[in-house]
C-alpha cells in the first residue's frame, strides 16, 4: 500500500502540508505564521473574554494554546496522517479492503484531535512560554500608559510605555482623546481607543487614581 493511493489521499495531503511547514521554517518563510497566536489572543481580548465552561474544556482537551499554534498544527497533521494510514493498513490486513476516503478522514480526524491534545501537554512543559504570551494591540486599550518622551497633543503623538496583562512593556504612540488636551511627559494616562498604530488617552482628574 502506498501513501498516494486514493483511500489515503487525505493523509497524503496532511503529510505534504507538514513537509511544507517544515521547509518554510528551514528557508525562513515561517514568519507568515507568526501572527497566528496573537490573532487568537486578540479575538479573546478585544471584548475582555476568557475561555470558560464548555469552550474552556474543549480548548484544554485539544491542547490549543499550550504550545505555539504552528507546533500544535504540525503535531495534528502528523498524528492525523499516521492514524489514517495505520488504520487503512489494518483494515486491509483484516477485512481485505480499506475504508472509503469520505469515512476514513473524519474518523481519523476525530481520533487525532484528542491525541494531539495529549501529546502537547508534556511538550508544553519543555518549551519556553514567550510565544504564547503575545497579546493583540487592542488588548492594551483600557490600560494605563506613561508618557515617555515629549508632550502629546492632537496630531502630535508622544512615545509612551504601557504594561500588558503579562507584565511585558510595550512602547506606543499616544495622542489625547480630547483634542484640546495636552498630555505631559511623565504623566500617567488611560488608553481609551486605538486607530491604526496610534492610541488615544484621557487624563486622570486625580493622579492618585492611576493604576500604575
Amino acid at each position: 500500500m502506498t501513501l498516494l493511493e486514493p483511500h489515503n489521499l487525505p493523509f497524503a495531503g496532511a503529510a505534504i502540508l507538514l513537509i511544507f511547514i517544515a521547509l518554510a521554517q528551514v528557508i525562513g518563510m515561517g514568519d507568515m505564521f507568526d501572527g497566528a497566536d496573537a490573532d487568537i489572543d486578540l479575538d479573546l481580548d478585544a471584548d475582555g473574554l476568557e475561555p470558560t465552561g464548555f469552550f474552556a474544556s474543549l480548548v484544554s482537551l485539544l491542547g490549543i494554546g499550550r504550545v505555539p499554534f504552528l507546533i500544535w498544527l504540525a503535531i495534528l497533521l502528523f498524528v492525523f496522517a499516521a492514524i489514517g494510514v495505520a488504520g487503512q493498513q489494518t483494515l486491509i490486513e483484516t477485512i481485505g479492503a480499506p475504508a472509503p476516503m469520505w469515512l476514513a478522514a473524519p474518523v481519523a480526524a476525530a481520533v487525532a484531535l484528542p491525541v494531539t491534545g495529549v501529546l502537547t501537554r508534556p511538550l508544553a512543559r519543555l518549551l519556553p512560554q514567550d510565544e504564547t504570551s503575545a497579546v493583540g494591540l487592542d488588548s492594551l486599550v483600557r490600560r494605563d500608559a506613561e508618557i515617555q518622551i515629549g508632550s502629546a497633543r492632537a496630531g502630535s503623538p508622544a512615545r509612551s510605555k504601557v504594561i500588558d496583562r503579562h507584565g511585558h512593556p510595550h512602547f506606543v504612540m499616544v495622542e489625547p482623546h480630547d483634542p484640546n488636551a495636552i498630555l505631559s511627559e511623565g504623566e500617567t494616562v488611560m488608553l481609551v481607543r486605538r486607530e491604526g498604530e496610534t492610541f488615544y488617552a484621557v487624563q486622570y482628574e486625580n493622579p492618585m487614581l492611576a493604576l500604575n
